[in-house]
């Protein structure tokens, strides 16, 4: 797990803090061989744009490095990394009181869960809470995950079966079971995204918006890697996104 802190941040002295995870690549999803250095040119760039960053890393699907990880040990792992902020004595109590979650693909998923963990007794009590999430072309629904060729195994992966083999375990990991929840949400997803389908920050966003929640989507140019591309808009305009929510 790592926690790089900026030097000395682009716009002023660190405010609030962003924790983040990776997803997977084509088709990998949850997968041991994706590691968190998918996530490091974003948590530098979170650095430089004022943020503390915490890329965070957790057991994954599969054997051998980072593998080992599945329902429950990989949402174990997420929700101690999150919780290890309040050890950090370098943190600020202003930088532990707005800490929003940002993650992309399989990483998405577990940004939105990780804000309904204080709701399950095997992550509470909840030492630091989350206050908003960001999803960047997240799997928000796994049941209808278990009906996309491309997703289906993954999810199966993770959770160790279908939804009817353990009706709870679903319960508790799947983000759109978590409706209302009570914090932001933001939506970033490529128009032309062919491994995480649009449909999936769409549906989450309206079925949330539905609950009365506060959630929506900013659809982007581009396929699934664009949003995690520092050196495009999407980056930006998720930048942006992230700036209002710690206004």
């Amino acid at each position: 797990m790592g926690r790089p802190l900026p030097p000395e941040p682009r716009h002023g002295p660190r405010r609030r803090s962003v924790e983040g995870r990776r997803g997977g690549g084509a088709r990998g999803f949850w997968k041991a061989e994706y590691d968190a250095s998918l996530g490091a040119p974003l948590a530098l760039s979170l650095a430089e744009n004022g943020w503390t960053a915490l890329n965070l890393e957790y057991r994954r699907v599969g054997s051998g490095d980072g593998g080992g990880g599945g329902y429950p040990a990989t949402f174990d792992d997420v929700a101690a990394g999150i919780d290890l902020l309040a050890d950090v004595d370098e943190l600020t109590d202003a930088e532990r009181a707005t800490v929003v979650t940002l993650g992309h693909s399989a990483g998405g998923h577990l940004a939105v869960w990780a804000a309904a963990r204080a709701r399950f007794e095997r992550w509470s009590p909840v030492r630091v809470p989350v206050t908003a999430a960001v999803s960047q072309a997240g799997v928000l629904d796994l049941t209808v995950g278990l009906a996309d060729a491309n997703a289906a195994p993954n999810v199966r992966a993770l959770m160790g079966g279908d939804a009817g083999s353990d009706p709870a375990a679903y319960d508790a990991a799947d983000p759109a079971r978590h409706l209302p929840l009570g914090v932001p949400v933001r939506c970033v997803h490529g128009s032309s995204d062919t491994i995480v389908p649009l449909s999936q920050s769409r549906d989450y966003v309206a079925a949330a918006t539905a609950a009365g929640d506060d959630a929506t989507l900013t659809e982007v140019a581009g396929d699934h890697f664009i949003v995690i591309d520092p050196a495009t808009e999407a980056w930006e305009r998720t930048l942006e996104l992230l700036e209002a929510l710690r206004a």
